[in-house]
This record gives structure tokens, C-alpha cells and sequence, in this order.
């Protein structure tokens, strides 16, 4: 008989001599998943023989001995991992027949139960679908009928009423046990119809919202949104305004720079000097140049200060008249 073999007959001999062993901690795992049951480790005595996991208190998963590595069993070679730092185990890849109690128990100067779990293994739920029956409006509300269904056939029909403020579940929130440890409800919540079907392990959900089908009926409009929608629009008129305003400024800007440009030179003195000289002389002693009139004052080309003013335009006319004479 081998070590656990041993084990497993002495576990079995005394499992019926058992005193306050502690209720079973419920724990459901989905299909395909793992678990850890842990011991706590305050109550693990400091000179136990053996600490054992066991499964319906008949099978044995593994075993701790103090200074020794654990000992798993061979039924499950693979599936359990153990731990010798807290003297816990992992259950892995679950199905349905690891649905059962697993114990640990210690056994030293007396034996004891260290914890119990009772675990469950379920498959996940099936998907499910929202479908709109039908939809009927009117002046003052809008009612939408809808069914929500899973693949194996199990349904809830409901109705929602929509009027310009809210929106309600006829009846209240629809439920129904599908099977056994899973449920479907249809239910409003924020604006969505929601279709739920879920268990202890896992869930699935279908949602519409009712925007989509009760558009009259699905913002309505508030004080709140009046005003806010009034302050955007006299927003959105001031940046248009002001958006204009200073187009129109650079544009005349730029108009009266370029007049200030045209009626601007920059001329030596003395050639004002002269351009007066061909105005109050323009046919008795005008110079036969603009060239000639500089050579005839040559205290002019000694001069090296320049400046830019504005002259009358009729000036500009005058000289240019009598230059091309």
C-alpha cells in the first residue's frame, strides 16, 4: 500500500470521529477555470504529521509533511498545484465533476479541520438578444415592446412608456429563472433598455437605447438647455462680429498706408529748392534738366542729409509736367 493509499484509509477511519469542523465556504467557478483553497496559516499547529487536501472527503489531493515536499496524488497529476509556503492548492482547467467538498485537514497531537470549501462549477451563460416588437408614438408619449430571448428559448416580453420627461418599465423590471442557477431580466437603465442574462459565474447582455426610437420623446428640452443653447448662439454672433470688425479695419488700414506711401519721397533739400523753381518759373528760365538745375546749385551735392516728407500731389503733377516738357 502505497503512501497515499495509507493516508487516504486513515483520513476515511477517522472522518467519522470528526468534531467542529466548520461550515463549507460556498465557491462557484466557471467551466474551464481554476481555483485556490487556502488555509489560514494562524491555525496550522507548529508540530502537525501531516496537513491533507481532500475532495468529498474521500479522495485525496495532496499531502504536506513538515520538511518534506508534497505528495500529490496521481488521479491528479497536472491538475492540482501545490503550494508548501502556506500549504494551499490550486485546482485547474474545472468541469463539472470537480463540483464537490474539498477539506483540509491536519493531524497531529489531535486532528482538525483547517477549512472547507464547497465548490461549484458552472458553464457560462448563453448569449442573449433584445429584439424591438414594435414601436407606437403619440403627441404626449412613445411605447416601445420588446422581447428579450436566449438561444435555448427562454423569453421576457416588456413594454416602456416614454414621455417628455422620462422614461418607465410597465410592470416593473421583467425577470425570469432560465435554469437552473441562471436568470434573464429586461430593465431601463440611463437611457438603455438592457437584456441580462447571467449566473454565479458569468453574464451576457443585449441593449438598445430608446433615443433611437423615441426621438420626440428622448431629450426634452429644459430650462437648462434653453438657456445654455441662447448663451451659444450669442456667443457664436459676438466671434462673427468681432471677426468682421477686423477685417474691415486691416483692409482700411492697409488702404490709407499705401495713400501714405504714394504722397511720401525722400529728396535732398535743395531738390524741393528746385521743383519750387520750375513752379514759379516754368517757361522763362527753366533749366533744360532736372540735371542741369542740381549742377547749377552746387551747394547741393555737399549735402548728405536727406529726408522723407509728404508734398502736396499738385506739386508732384507740376514737376513731372514740366520735367517731360
Amino acid at each position: 500500500m502505497g503512501p497515499i493509499s495509507f493516508l487516504r484509509a486513515f483520513i476515511l477511519m477517522y472522518s467519522c470521529q470528526m468534531q467542529g469542523s466548520s461550515a463549507a465556504t460556498p465557491v462557484f467557478v466557471q467551466k474551464g477555470g481554476d481555483v485556490l483553497l487556502e488555509v489560514m496559516q494562524a491555525d496550522v499547529p507548529t508540530d502537525f504529521l501531516f496537513l491533507s487536501w481532500t475532495f468529498n472527503r474521500r479522495d485525496v489531493l495532496v499531502i504536506f509533511s513538515p520538511g518534506k515536499e508534497p505528495v500529490v496524488s496521481n488521479a491528479y497529476d497536472g491538475r492540482v498545484e501545490a503550494f508548501v509556503k502556506n500549504d494551499s492548492v490550486k485546482m485547474k482547467n474545472l468541469t463539472e465533476a470537480d463540483t464537490g467538498v474539498y477539506t483540509a485537514r491536519v493531524v497531529g497531537v489531535q486532528e482538525q479541520i483547517l477549512a472547507e470549501y464547497n465548490v461549484t462549477v458552472e458553464d457560462p451563460v448563453s448569449p442573449v438578444e433584445l429584439t424591438v416588437e414594435s414601436v407606437s408614438a403619440s403627441s404626449d408619449s412613445c411605447n416601445i415592446s420588446v422581447t428579450c430571448s436566449t438561444r435555448d428559448s427562454h423569453h421576457i416580453n416588456s413594454t416602456f412608456r416614454c414621455d417628455a420627461q422620462t422614461c418607465g418599465q410597465e410592470g416593473g423590471q421583467g425577470t425570469q429563472v432560465a435554469t437552473a442557477g441562471a436568470s434573464l431580466h429586461v430593465y431601463l437603465s440611463h437611457g438603455s433598455i438592457v437584456c441580462n442574462h447571467s449566473n454565479r459565474v458569468s453574464w451576457a447582455k443585449d441593449m438598445k437605447t430608446t433615443k433611437h426610437f423615441c426621438t420626440r420623446h428622448a431629450e426634452p428640452i429644459t430650462y437648462r438647455n434653453y438657456v445654455i443653447g441662447i448663451a451659444s448662439v450669442v456667443v457664436f454672433v459676438t466671434l462673427l462680429i468681432a471677426l468682421v470688425a477686423a477685417v474691415r479695419y486691416h483692409r482700411k488700414s492697409g488702404k490709407y498706408k499705401r495713400q501714405d506711401t504714394e504722397n511720401t519721397v525722400c529728396a535732398d533739400p535743395q531738390v524741393e529748392t528746385i521743383a519750387q523753381h520750375l513752379v514759379t518759373n516754368p517757361t522763362n528760365d527753366a533749366p533744360s534738366s532736372i540735371y542741369d538745375s542740381v549742377r547749377s546749385h552746387p551747394g547741393s551735392m555737399g549735402s548728405t542729409e536727406a529726408e522723407c516728407r509728404t508734398v502736396p500731389e499738385t506739386l508732384y503733377s507740376e514737376v513731372k509736367k514740366l520735367a517731360m516738357a
